[in-house]
């Protein structure tokens, strides 16, 4: 048994995939799985990732639903249900994670608490000139200074949250006031997480359903939220940014009037005898 499973949720964006395994494959922790949550990509883009798996050496599990709209919710929660490790670490496929994102991840973990990191958000211009072997020769984090001048006079932002810090005082400095969870770099014991009953299923679109619902309903379970600003870093792959519908709000609004954190639209369904 794996002592993290990392669900990793993904559509169609291979070449992104690619690089955001190549960081994977640079792990300083070694002991962690890897399942694809795919919500519904195109049967072209499934084929490539089943021969992409096959140029890592990495144990990965695909995962796939058929595309009717955004369902994400609804297969990481199918994730968490076939993940093999205690412990979950939620990532997205646009998202390169520092070579010591897992084990960070890992070593800080406590019973009934959610670890959340950040992410540097990459240009497009950067994005572009990356290749699976530059990540996989720890390219972004030798270029420390390429990323500050990109942030300072390019459009890369939240440079400054890919600065890796090793210093305890510099840790406990940038994690000094609490953060609100990030969907796609967080961890939890699964046992914390079912207690809650995973995702609302719900959401059917970006935002709110994969952190902030999420980080409410733990938060009402007596789960606390650490931050690990500089210490769990992410790059994050420019793309234009997804729709954020009211109906997400609406539904946020209503879920924080019933004060349930387990929901009923999660895992275990209401239907479910």
């Amino acid at each position: 048994m794996p002592a993290v499973t990392v669900i990793l949720s993904f559509y169609n964006k291979i070449d992104y995939l690619n690089l955001v395994l190549a960081g994977f494959g640079i792990q300083s922790f070694k002991d962690f799985e890897i399942i694809i949550a795919d919500d519904g990509s195109e049967p072209q883009a499934v084929e490539q990732l089943e021969e992409l798996l096959k140029s890592y050496n990495l144990e990965i599990v695909h995962i796939w639903q058929e595309d009717k709209g955004f369902r994400k919710n609804r297969i990481l929660n199918r994730a968490i249900e076939l993940a093999g490790a205690e412990y979950l670490l939620f990532v997205d496929a646009d998202c390169i994670p520092h070579s010591k994102f897992v084990e960070e991840h890992y070593i800080n973990c406590e019973s009934k608490t959610v670890l959340t990191g950040r992410r540097v958000n990459l240009s497009e211009k950067l994005t572009k000139q990356l290749t699976p072997e530059l990540i996989g020769n720890y390219y972004l984090e030798k270029k420390q200074l390429k990323l500050l001048i990109d942030g300072l006079f390019g459009k890369s932002n939240y440079v400054e949250k890919g600065i890796y810090f090793r210093n305890k005082f510099l840790r406990n400095l940038a994690n000094n006031k609490k953060r609100g969870l990030l969907g796609s770099n967080f961890s939890i014991h699964k046992k914390d997480f079912l207690e809650i009953n995973g995702f609302d299923e719900r959401y059917v679109a970006p935002s709110i359903g994969e952190d902030s619902d999420v980080q409410y309903r733990l938060e009402l379970s007596g789960v606390k939220v650490k931050s690990l600003n500089n210490i769990a870093v992410q790059y994050h792959l420019y793309h234009k940014l997804l729709p954020r519908p009211q109906k997400n709000l609406d539904l946020f609004e209503r879920i924080k009037s019933e004060k349930n954190p387990f929901t009923p639209f999660g895992i275990i369904k209401q239907t479910d005898k």
